[in-house]
């Protein structure tokens, strides 16, 4: 692992004892740690409400549902989704969950293939990871920009301001409080909308 680079955490999801187990044993810490097990979807829903996590592993069935449910809820978060299936359902489970961005494996599968198909989801997970924050920056932006231009359209409404002005005047409020544009366009806004 490249230095400065931290380890992602691992969600295992599995009834069986053993199966968990041996999944936490083939992952090697540097990469994968901490592993934290779940025996159910309703465990892992309750630790995922508490704790972040990179990557879930899903060895289906559960004993509370078929595991698909748990890996299609998931697939809306910024996090990789592994789930592995009996290869007599592999077909249609595959086609029910890939575009959701879930990765499938047939059981039973070779080490290599699990910890690559951990590697591919890594790198989904960082990925996803950068484009919620991105995303999050865009919101803030976009909320910025329609708080001033409300802002400036009340000024023009009940001060008679012409565009330019408004903003000028937004501006240089901002400038001299030392605070964000938003800030003064929220004052104006619960000043002048009624």
């Amino acid at each position: 692992m490249a230095p400065g680079k931290s380890p992602r955490h691992i969600l295992v999801v599995s009834g069986l004892d053993k199966v968990r187990d041996n999944l936490a044993e083939m992952l090697p810490p540097r990469e994968f740690h901490p592993i934290t097990l779940a025996h159910s979807a309703g465990e892992a829903k309750r630790i995922l409400l508490s704790t972040h996590v990179d990557i879930v592993i899903i060895n289906s069935p559960l004993p509370d549902e078929l595991g698909v449910e748990l890996a299609l809820d998931l697939s809306d978060d910024p996090l990789g989704v592994l789930l592995l299936v009996k290869s007599d359902l592999y077909d249609q489970v595959s086609y029910n969950v890939e575009d959701s961005g879930v990765l499938t494996l047939q059981k039973p599968n070779s080490r290599q293939a699990i910890y690559t198909s951990l590697k591919l989801l890594s790198a989904l997970s960082a990925r996803l990871g950068k484009m919620e924050k991105k995303n999050k920056s865009l919101q803030e932006k976009m909320a910025d920009i329609r708080a001033v231009n409300r802002a400036k359209w009340l000024l023009i409404e009940n001060l008679n301001m012409r565009e330019q002005d408004a903003h000028y005047f937004i501006e240089k409020r901002a400038m001299d409080a030392r605070v964000p544009r938003r800030e003064i366009a929220e004052s104006i806004i619960r000043t002048y909308d009624k």
